[in-house]
């Protein structure tokens, strides 16, 4: 049985099922183990986090009441459904999704070639100029405004190779979106959007051998990778016209609400709006992606941990918002209907978030690919019964986010 505990009630001899907090803040080599000594349990106790998952039929248990890893799913489930169902705004959509569709490849493929080639200036000791980055950041905020279920799709491909740069323009767009969600000015989105894409540039300064790195880090390659924080905020200082909301974004991307994050450990409105903004998306970012040491999970799984992880590390409010601005199946998410067949999201429908536009390419009972089909499930008594992992089905997200 897992159940879900206090940290400071973690004992020697209890057994980790989940550290509960996302891969890229902790280095351990499993995320699965025993705790055998004082060491290991202050070590786990030093990552911040308020609550683990333990397992006790692999280990102690816990002498008081603890609520089991079902119970806390069935609460993590009611409050989404909750957020699914909140009146919201509809935005206009001034394009189609095909029409947009077209414009987004192009921009994606750009905004990667020109991330790529300002992380290499910069090991090169050259300065960045703003001039080649905000036309670029206004066609992510251009997009995203016209119909941003082209753009966010695209956001979700990354290969090993280039996961830094495709990083910082996954964060763009999530941001931009974030943004337009809690109704900000454009002029304060299009400087969110510029720190997000800038949010990693101290990156160029980690050597390859760490941030390439195919394993789990040391603790000194562990520091030296957080420091990529400074120094993205000393690259960014010395930025002429760098405004200090993308300052911003780039300086508190990791600080968390409850004072557990880096580098200044500020805690709850110490950081700014777009600190705790950054903080979300790059954590969401981060565990849904793919890399050679750690597969990520379903966007619809890492919107749950995230409301869970909100007790404590983001700030509620802004966390149910995120929810909302990409929907419960966010658009490029696998899903598996009520009939059986499995669908990719292809489009959300703000009032109705449980009900998106999905396109049907396969049966699970007959496993087999089945002629594509888009279903606007507002307009049919066929519903998502869950969400569903791609390489589970060998299916390629890929080549579906580009059909």
């Amino acid at each position: 049985m897992i159940k879900l505990i206090p940290i400071d009630k973690l004992q020697v001899g209890m057994y980790v099922h989940d550290l509960n907090c996302g891969w890229i803040e902790h280095n351990f080599l499993r995320n699965r183990f025993l705790v055998n000594d004082e060491k290991t349990r202050q070590k786990i106790i030093a990552l911040g986090t308020h609550e683990i998952y333990i397992d006790v039929s692999k280990g102690a248990d816990i002498a008081e009441e603890a609520p089991t890893l079902e119970e806390t799913r069935h609460a993590v489930d009611a409050q989404i459904k909750a957020i699914a169902h909140k009146e919201p705004p509809i935005p206009p959509k001034p394009a189609t999704l095909g029409e947009e569709r077209q414009r987004a490849r192009k921009l994606h493929a750009e905004a990667n070639r020109i991330v790529q080639g300002m992380m290499s200036d910069i090991r090169l000791g050259k300065q960045i100029e703003l001039e080649q980055i905000e036309p670029v950041v206004e066609r992510i905020v251009d997009s995203i405004f016209r119909h941003q279920d082209a753009l966010l799709p695209l956001a979700q491909l990354k290969n090993h190779d280039e996961y830094t740069f495709q990083h910082s323009v996954s964060v763009c767009a999530l941001l931009t979106s974030f943004a337009r969600a809690l109704e900000l000015p454009r002029e304060i989105i299009r400087e969110i959007a510029t720190g997000a894409l800038l949010h990693d540039v101290g990156k160029a300064t980690v050597p390859d051998e760490v941030l390439n790195k195919p394993g789990k880090l040391t603790d000194a390659e562990f520091e030296c990778m957080k420091s990529h924080v400074v120094q993205s905020k000393l690259i960014l200082e010395a930025t002429p016209g760098i405004s200090p909301i993308a300052l911003a974004v780039a300086a508190q991307h990791h600080e968390r609400y409850d004072g557990s994050g880096y580098p200044n450990k500020l805690k709850g409105e110490e950081i700014s709006l777009y600190g705790q903004m950054g903080s979300i998306v790059d954590v969401y970012d981060a565990i849904t992606s793919n890399r050679c040491y750690h597969k990520g999970m379903p966007p619809t799984e890492a919107l749950r941990k995230l409301l869970e992880w909100s007790k404590f590390h983001f700030k509620p409010e802004l966390v149910q918002t995120f929810i909302r601005a990409l929907g419960i199946y966010p658009t490029g998410s696998l899903v598996r209907l009520e009939s059986g067949r499995l669908a990719i999201v292809e489009e959300q429908h703000i009032e109705s978030l449980m009900q998106p536009t999905v396109k049907i390419i396969f049966h699970t009972r007959g496993g087999h690919y089945l002629q594509p089909e888009t279903l606007d499930l507002r307009r049919t008594q066929d519903r998502i019964v869950a969400h569903e992992n791609f390489e589970h089905w060998k299916i390629d997200p890929e080549k579906w986010a580009k059909t």
